[in-house]
């Protein structure tokens, strides 16, 4: 779902439906599949290996919009909230940004880089390398990330990724 908040040129949503890697709901009365994985670092509940099932039937969904503004408002845009209605929040365990606006911070990933985590997560390592190798700056990301992603794909459940995650950024 694109939010149209970003500059075009850089973002990362825009790029993913061009390359017909992802397709663009909220627009024409297009609504994610009811039960799809929602991204949302608002999330109580980290992605994990859990939610590959969830993934594999219903879908992923990331919402591309300044994250910035996000955090100000408390939540995802106005607009788009009643067409996440019936999905599975998750959030992101912590890991670092490989993009070049924010490379190294922590948690400031772009939108390719958080699915391109959550297929790691959910799907596993090969499903993450074939969705980053169609992208500019190809597994640098992954390079980034090897330990935590690996670690926390290795994981059963959320409250083990959580744990985890606080021993990597505590």
């Amino acid at each position: 779902m694109l939010a149209c908040e970003d500059d075009p040129r850089l973002c990362t949503g825009r790029r993913l439906v061009r390359l017909s890697m992802a397709r663009e709901l909220g627009h024409r009365g297009q609504r994610p599949p009811s039960g799809a994985v929602l991204l949302d670092p608002h999330a109580a509940t980290p992605v994990c290996r859990a939610d590959a099932e969830a993934v594999r039937e219903r879908g992923m969904v990331a919402v591309d919009c300044s994250w910035n503004r996000l955090g100000d408002r408390g939540g995802f845009p106005p607009h788009l909230v009643p067409q996440l209605r019936g999905l599975r929040p998750r959030r992101l365990p912590s890991l670092l940004a490989a993009n070049p606006q924010h490379y190294g911070r922590l948690g400031e990933l772009n939108t390719a880089e958080a699915l391109g985590a959550a297929l790691f997560l959910t799907l596993g390592k090969e499903a993450a390398e074939a969705y980053f190798d169609r992208l500019p700056g190809r597994l640098g990301f992954l390079r980034l990330n090897e330990g935590p992603l690996g670690d926390y794909a290795a994981l059963a459940d959320a409250d083990q990724v959580a744990r985890v995650e606080r021993r990597y950024f505590p």
